[in-house]
């Protein structure tokens, strides 16, 4: 294929769309579609590097049963066979489908449909229950559908925007931009509601670090001051809702009681309280601070409840927003990827269940909902799934309790996996592995965060004998005995059956129709919201998809997380994301400037917990819980309230040894969505005291040696870089280097006194490995180290300084990426301050590029600034 692609990122919610450009050598230029109006044309620091991540390293290119490659029809046959015996012997509720947020929705559709339609199960779920269950539950008690009312452009048009448990700057930047822009043009205030001091508090004009879990507290502390001061809109709450009485009973609190639960200053939440009464245009986004929790669905609902009760829903510039965390999430969410939907926003009402069966001519349709996420893992591991098939994710990481999901997909009797990655977590459990087709090679639909539909168009052919994923599905489905229901020749064919579904006996309860799209021109279909072209809010005449056409309020009250700190377990941990990492990094992880901000799992910890704990910044940390255990590298930081640690989600044992957080964290859910707590583990900490620790950089892929009870993986450009620690010392220190590296001529340096080694390789003028190791003294800054890979080769001063692991005088020295986007590190951006005297981070953006593209980097970039102030003041 030639010329360019309007397709879109395959990463979060935000749903950008992007242009892939034809480019030399059979190569492809990905860059932000102005046109698209999620992002006219702004990046983040991943979208800006998918153009890296479409090589075929660690492809799965072709089936593979027990181990041995097999052909399509030999893996295909074992797929249908053996779930068409478990189904025959132990029912249809005795296998199961995981799948995935990375699904596009023609892929999610024939799933959903082979398992409720025809298997006879609801036992298919998929990991966007992680992040988005309860806000579908809020929605579904609160406006009678899974209905998000709100647009992008409306946090261009508030007045008032507050965040709630949303690192919008690091999570969904794109977003965070349009809303400092915003900011900047016409003065919005920006209040942050986030345990934590993030990136975003960047911006906020108010950061409420209030209490986990206390989200509940502090917004039924705001009903019941809209109530005390004369801000509620009666009229509206007469005409269009019901319940607000109950609602209202539930949520007494005066401000200083709320400041006490939420452990905030009373003034604090009297100035929030007055903000968002006096301030019509308000909106308010919400994310996985809100919805990972054990009732992360009181949570939607005390925050819709405040809307509710000033009418500010449906309108510009005002409304509860939730952002999603993967980028089809909202797709999956129309289909029935979830257990508890049906179809088409359909739930398994009687009605509902016929009129499914009836369009699809469904043989045995499922009449009740399936297991969720953590309950599906759990049946697997006691037997009652005999059969699973996962779809484009990987469980044995991103799931709470990741260490009992592994065991359960050790001991479940068939296990079918279809990824285009070859190597990951679980993969490494499957009988049958089906390769699918990757972005860039697949064709279909995204639905984004704000109900708008694109088209994810291909651009590459499918490597080897990969095939898109809607096409495995509907060929087991075939053999399987349903052919004609899923002959489908293309992703087209598969879309014009899930819009007519959607508008399918719809007489105006349903929201989510989208049977206009039906009869268009699939191939040219520009970005769409739905339910009709330029809708973009809902519910601004105050009708609601419920059966008297009113929305209700819901009651709640405050409730304990779930896991509480005590003796053994005295710290509260939350888990998230970073900012340049996605999911469990089986395609981030491979890009090398992706890598370079932060290249090892953490934790951060506050400085009095960190004195307490005998912790060192930059030191490591043994984090453990009544579940499992994680080795991480320590960031002391006072961004992090005290007894609160934070650690990043991403690191697998692809990656590293033990940086999988979710080993930790507990399978607690709440009882309304499913939704795992995420952000809420007890635990201990304590330091991890290695006898030794080393570096090792080398071209050629390398293993961690026996004794290293902490390593990490990173790749570099031109390299991987291995981070190594142990307590045991290597008994023949010779040969344990000798193993790792390469048989080739170096130069070595030893203090035998100061337990000091190191060692360099080089195939002439070309550095090969470097491997440093000490028993006792810190090892250098690696970073020139890692910058002399990308080169064909070094020169006398670099050779010379090679041991010591610093540049030579004058010679160049990055220092860690900060802004990834344009690859530039901290050494140059400090020399550009201090040399240029730049005192803002527009001028390091002139200056650099640095903080012009996603602007993620540009709080860290001030906070350079200020260091160099400070230090010329000294």
């Amino acid at each position: 294929m030639t010329g360019s692609v309007r397709t879109t990122c395959p990463y979060c919610g935000v749903g950008c769309g992007v242009v892939a450009k034809a480019g030399g050598a059979g190569g492809w230029t990905i860059s932000g579609d102005p046109g698209h109006p999620a992002n006219f044309g702004r990046l983040c620091s991943k979208g800006s590097a998918l153009g890296e991540t479409l090589g075929l390293e660690g492809r799965l290119l072709h089936p593979v049963v027990d181990g041995g490659r097999a052909t399509w029809d030999e893996a295909l046959d074992r797929v249908a066979s053996r779930f068409r015996a478990v189904i025959d012997e132990h029912g249809p509720d005795s296998v199961a489908f995981y799948v995935s947020g990375q699904l596009l929705t023609e892929d999610y559709y024939v799933a959903n449909k082979l398992m409720k339609g025809f298997i006879g199960s609801a036992n298919i779920d998929t990991n966007s229950r992680l992040c988005m269950a309860s806000s579908v539950a809020g929605h579904r008690r609160a406006f009678g559908g899974d209905v998000v009312p709100g647009s992008y452009e409306d946090l261009e048009l508030a007045d008032l925007v507050v965040l709630v448990g949303s690192n919008l700057a690091w999570c969904h930047p794109v977003l965070y931009q349009r809303l400092v822009r915003a900011r900047a043009e016409r003065g919005t205030r920006i209040v942050v509601v986030d345990p934590r001091r993030t990136a975003t508090c960047d911006a906020a004009d108010l950061h409420l670090a209030l209490k986990p879990g206390s989200d509940v507290a502090l917004f039924n502390g705001l009903l019941a001051y809209l109530d005390r001061a004369g801000a509620l809109d009666r009229d509206y709450i007469a005409r269009h809702t019901r319940g607000f009485a109950e609602a209202l009973s539930a949520a007494a609190g005066e401000p200083q009681a709320v400041a006490a639960a939420c452990g905030l200053d009373a003034d604090e939440v009297e100035r929030f309280y007055g903000w968002f009464a006096g301030t019509e245009a308000t909106v308010t986004v919400y994310s996985q601070g809100v919805n990972q929790s054990s009732c992360g669905t009181d949570k939607v609902n005390a925050i819709v409840n405040c809307h509710l009760a000033i009418g500010r829903i449906g309108r510009p510039g005002m409304g509860p927003f939730s952002v999603t965390g993967q980028p089809n999430a909202m797709g999956g969410r129309e289909v029935g990827g979830l257990a508890n939907q049906l179809a088409a926003h359909m739930a398994f009402t009687p009605e509902a269940v016929e009129r499914v069966e009836r369009f699809w001519r469904a043989p045995r349709i499922a009449r009740r909902e399936g297991l969720k996420a953590v309950d599906l893992f759990q049946a697997v591991e006691d037997g009652r799934i005999k059969a699973l098939w996962v779809m484009a994710t990987n469980p044995a990481v991103s799931l709470p309790d990741a260490d009992r999901v592994t065991r359960a997909l050790e001991s479940c009797e068939f296990v079918v996996v279809s990824d285009c990655t070859r190597d990951t977590d679980t993969t490494a459990h499957a009988d049958v592995l089906l390769p699918a087709a990757a972005w860039g090679e697949k064709d279909g639909t995204v639905t984004n965060s704000e109900r708008r539909v694109s088209r994810q168009r291909a651009f590459l052919p499918p490597p080897g004998e990969a095939r898109p994923d809607w096409w495995i599905v509907a060929q087991v489905a075939a053999r399987m005995g349903w052919g004609e229901a899923f002959g489908y020749g293309s992703a087209a064919e598969i879309f014009r059956e899930h819009a007519a579904l959607s508008g399918f006996e719809n007489d105006g309860s349903r929201v989510f129709d989208i049977a206009a799209l039906a009869d268009a021109d699939y191939d040219a279909l520009d970005p769409v919201q739905w339910p009709a072209p330029g809708t973009s809010r809902l519910f601004g005449d105050g009708r609601f998809p419920t059966a008297d056409g009113r929305a209700a309020f819901v009651p709640v009250r405050a409730a304990a997380p779930g896991t509480v700190t005590g003796a053994e377990f005295p710290y509260a941990l939350n888990t998230g994301r970073i900012r340049d990492q996605w999911h469990t990094m089986t395609r981030t992880g491979r890009v090398p400037r992706l890598s370079s901000h932060i290249a090892e799992p953490f934790v951060a910890v506050n400085p009095a917990d960190a004195e307490a704990a005998r912790l060192e910044d930059g030191g490591l940390a043994l984090v453990r819980s009544a579940r499992g255990r994680a080795i991480l590298r320590v960031r002391v930081t006072g961004d992090q309230p005290p007894g609160r640690l934070f650690a990043p989600m991403h690191w697998n044992r692809q990656f590293s040894a033990e940086g999988g957080v979710n080993a930790l964290v507990a399978p607690v859910t709440d009882p309304v969505s499913g939704q795992p707590e995420l952000k809420h583990t007890a635990v201990s900490l304590v330091p991890f005291e290695p006898a030794w620790t080393a570096f090792l950089i080398t071209r050629e892929e390398a293993h961690p040696p026996e004794g290293a009870e902490y390593w990490s993986r990173t790749r570099a450009a031109g390299c991987i870089v291995l981070t190594l620690a142990g307590t045991a010392a290597p008994a023949d220190v010779a040969g344990w280097a000798e193993a790792l590296l390469p048989a080739l001529p170096g130069i070595d340096y030893h203090d035998v006194r100061r337990g000091v080694h190191r060692w360099a390789r080089l195939d002439g003028d070309r550095l090969e490995a470097c491997l440093f190791l000490s028993f006792g003294p810190a090892l250098p800054a690696r970073e020139w180290l890692v910058g002399l890979f990308d080169t064909p080769s070094i020169d006398t001063d670099a050779r010379c300084g090679l041991l010591s692991g610093r540049a030579p005088a004058g010679g160049p020295d990055e220092g860690r990426v900060v802004c990834a986007c344009f690859n530039v590190g901290l050494n140059r951006i400090a020399c550009a301050i201090r040399d240029g005297g730049l005192t803002s981070a527009e001028q390091v953006g002139a200056a650099l590029k640095a903080g012009t593209n996603c602007g993620s980097c540009i709080p860290e970039l001030k906070e350079l600034i200020a260091d160099a102030r400070r230090d010329q003041a000294a």
